[in-house]
């Protein structure tokens, strides 16, 4: 029996990762859950965005994957070390990825970092940059109405998108910064209109694309990829909502994302909806 990715976020973000692996790892069975019932992340503390990590992983090691991808900045920010400790299969975040990706494209060290509050004030992103690339300047700005925002279903050419995004991203476009990183897997659904905010000079990094080539790599290191043979089956679960989910999700996703489960989550343990496996 070939065993699953599986992958977590806030919300809807994180399908940005999804479609990523879909594309990557085209074999892969994939298990989603997305948060829709606390969601924003971004504006929690560190205690509470553990815990709900730690509710989510146990809910999705039910389905016996082989390696979870915490596919929520601020999850990664906050709550990695703690989940490698709790479960026995491989944990991958987003910020690393990301990170590597944005020091080997920028030609003047000038990074730019959007993200969530949360994000933001953990310092992650400056960290993993300053790692590899001491000498680099990160300018790192938070965008706490962009979640809400993407969560809400709009797009690109709303208005309120556009008015957002120019008030968040002036400063960094003042500080010459040559690479932006989308340091939230919301983010890459607004690529066009921080694109043109950015302009045409800057790199933008996408950490949903930066993860997907991640887990690809860890597979393959560790010999648990599928086989080319195998018939890939997608399963998601939101917290709250599913089908409000599935029809915000579809817009993007395409009929990749069919049925939504609805999975609840007890207080300090996770409860996998009935019939459910």
């Amino acid at each position: 029996m070939n065993q699953a990715i599986a992958i977590f976020d806030s919300g809807l973000g994180g399908l940005t990762v999804v479609k990523e692996l879909t594309r990557w790892l085209p074999h892969e069975d994939l298990v989603y859950f997305g948060d829709t019932a606390r969601v924003p992340y971004g504006t929690k503390s560190a205690q509470t965005v553990i815990r709900f990590s730690m509710e989510i992983a146990d809910f999705l090691m039910a389905f016996d994957p082989k390696i979870i991808v915490v596919a929520c900045n601020t999850a990664s920010a906050t709550a990695l070390v703690e989940l490698r400790e709790r479960v026995k299969v491989p944990v991958l975040g987003v910020i690393e990825p990301g990170a590597s990706a944005a020091v080997v494209a920028s030609r003047t060290g000038r990074i730019g970092v959007i993200g969530t509050e949360a994000t933001v004030r953990s310092r992650a992103y400056q960290r993993a940059i300053l790692n590899i690339r001491p000498a680099a300047s990160v300018f790192a700005q938070p965008c706490p109405l962009l979640v809400p925002i993407v969560e809400e279903g709009r797009t690109s050419d709303d208005p309120v998108v556009v008015h957002a995004v120019h008030g968040y991203l002036a400063p960094l476009v003042r500080n010459e910064i040559d690479v932006l990183i989308l340091g939230c897997t919301h983010y890459p659904l607004l690529h066009d209109v921080i694109a043109a905010e950015v302009g045409g000079r800057v790199v933008m990094i996408n950490s949903a694309r930066e993860t997907a080539r991640a887990v690809a790599d860890v597979l393959d290191r560790l010999h648990l990829a599928a086989a080319s043979s195998n018939l890939p089956t997608y399963r998601f679960f939101a917290s709250d909502n599913p089908d409000r989910f599935a029809t915000v999700g579809r817009r993007f996703m395409g009929e990749v994302l069919r049925d939504v489960q609805l999975a609840v989550l007890g207080e300090g343990e996770a409860r996998l909806p009935q019939h459910s496996l």
